[in-house]
């Protein structure tokens, strides 16, 4: 695996961006007949907001709809959690979300959302989640470009940081903007953000990670005109000279001017990552730096203790076929993102493409982590739908797994050593359909106080949940199936 492989990927993707683009004042973006290939990963956004978005919801604000028999706001399919209120993507001044984060501030309690967003990063004060109010939007470092569809968040202590694939003209790139979160405090309604810093070592990324207790951001998913872990550009293309590979800041000495360390690059493209100093079951290994990268055909391993000499420990590839299949075009299996047990002894792995390209039924790839030198599969766990997952984070036992169409789902993972989850509550922020499609919910974070979550739906925008009712007694019983 490595830089040839994404070449491949880019090239495929790119021609079918480029298809897409050419015929888009033909096909509506809120087609509801559309075959899923054409709206592969959003390609089909055209910047236009209907009354009623494409998952069918008003864009209308909803507060305090509680779930009852089944539904939240008459139209939202529901078990164990509530509405506790809606922000169309008007009252983002957006067009379309991606990712989401958090942050909760130490002195004042206040809790602000993080959205990212196709015209930039919008801020939202949740410490009321049935009465959210909109703080303002930073606008793209890479304004209008088609790049923005791709963001990331992550937060240290009081300081943002915002990534995206959007390059912009004459490469100048999106880089990272780093943004102070103090500056929120007191605000009642929107401010005008200031811009409290910028990486701009690279142009692009995919995605963001960050290691809150060592105080590492890790920056992933960078192919142009990068100026670190610099990788030898393709003949003929002088832009294209990065691998992907994380590209390691050291955030403690000032969380405003990261410190650039090192890079993980024995291993190609990383897609996502998750850095943890590391306590699991493993004594060859506590203490570590232990970096885990979904890394396109398989997980990838790194001690990332010295960043600037990382060790590549193990490379798990977990699918028998063949990665990349020219007469589909796209790869059949893609190990999007994943996520330790608090225990870190399990990684819980969604895969973005089995479903969508091998039709396979949605399924979390559970992992034994007991030894990072042996990693064996435990089971693919599926609960049966046919809809795609993404992004999914764990919380006191709880995985809180976006899944595009089908909306949140909330797991126990108390049987995860079986290979087995216990369904505990769900949330559809698409009602439209459940089509295995890339449309619905891009993200959640599950970290503020008191059960809430706050989740992102592409073309809808930002919804605030009360998750009290799926957190339950771990080891208690729970229904298996929602519909």
């Amino acid at each position: 695996m490595g830089f040839l492989k994404r070449r491949r990927i880019i090239a495929a993707f790119t021609v079918m961006c480029l298809t897409l683009s050419v015929t888009q004042a033909s096909v509506s973006a809120h087609d509801p007949s559309h075959e899923p290939s054409e709206a592969l990963k959003g390609r089909l956004y055209d910047g236009h907001v209907d009354d009623v978005s494409p998952g069918g919801v008003p864009m209308e604000p909803i507060s305090n709809a509680p779930c009852i028999d089944g539904l939240a706001a008459d139209l939202f399919e529901c078990e164990n959690v509530d509405l506790m209120s809606f922000i169309p993507l008007p009252g983002l001044e957006s067009t379309f979300v991606n990712d989401v984060w958090g942050w909760t501030d130490s002195r004042t309690k206040m809790e602000i959302a993080i959205v990212g967003t196709f015209e930039g990063t919008a801020f939202v004060d949740v410490t009321d989640g049935y009465n959210p109010v909109f703080l303002g939007l930073l606008e793209s470092a890479a304004p209008g470009d088609f790049g923005n569809i791709w963001g990331d968040i992550r937060v240290f202590e009081n300081t943002a940081y915002i990534g995206a694939e959007a390059i912009g003209e004459d490469f100048e790139g999106f880089g990272v903007q780093i943004v102070d979160l103090t500056q929120f405090r007191g605000a009642s309604g929107p401010i005008d953000i200031e811009l409290s810093g910028h990486i701009d070592d690279f142009t692009n990324s995919h995605n963001l990670s960050l290691n809150v207790d060592s105080g590492r951001l890790y920056v992933v998913g960078s192919v142009w005109a990068r100026e670190v872990c610099q990788s030898e550009a393709p003949e003929g293309d002088p832009f294209q000279n990065g691998d992907g590979s994380a590209i390691v800041y050291d955030l403690n000495d000032d969380p405003l001017n990261p410190e650039f360390v090192g890079c993980l690059d024995a291993d190609g493209y990383t897609h996502d990552i998750q850095c943890v100093n590391y306590r699991g079951p493993d004594k060859d290994y506590r203490g570590a730096e232990i970096c885990i990268g979904a890394n396109e055909d398989s997980i990838a391993i790194y001690d990332a203790t010295d960043p600037s000499n990382a060790e590549l420990i193990n490379n798990v590839v977990y699918q028998p076929f063949e990665f990349f299949n020219p007469e589909i075009g796209a790869p059949n299996f893609y190990t999007h993102q994943g996520w330790l047990s608090e225990k870190q002894d399990i990684f819980f792995l969604n895969d973005e493409l089995d479903e969508f390209f091998s039709g396979t039924l949605r399924t979390t790839y559970i992992f034994d982590f007991s030894d990072l030198d042996d990693i064996t599969l435990i089971n693919g766990f599926s609960d049966g739908s046919t809809t795609i997952d993404h992004n999914h984070f764990v919380d006191r036992q709880r995985l809180y797994q976006s899944n595009y169409t089908d909306g949140l789902w909330i797991y126990d993972t108390w049987l995860a050593d079986d290979g087995q989850l216990d369904l505990r509550g769900t949330f559809d922020v698409y009602p439209a359909n459940d089509a295995t499609d890339f449309a619905g919910t891009w993200g959640n974070y599950p970290y503020f106080a008191k059960d809430k979550v706050v989740v992102t739906s592409s073309d809808e925008g930002l919804f605030v949940l009360n998750t009290k009712a799926a957190q339950n007694r771990a080891g208690g019983k729970g229904k298996g199936n929602r519909k």
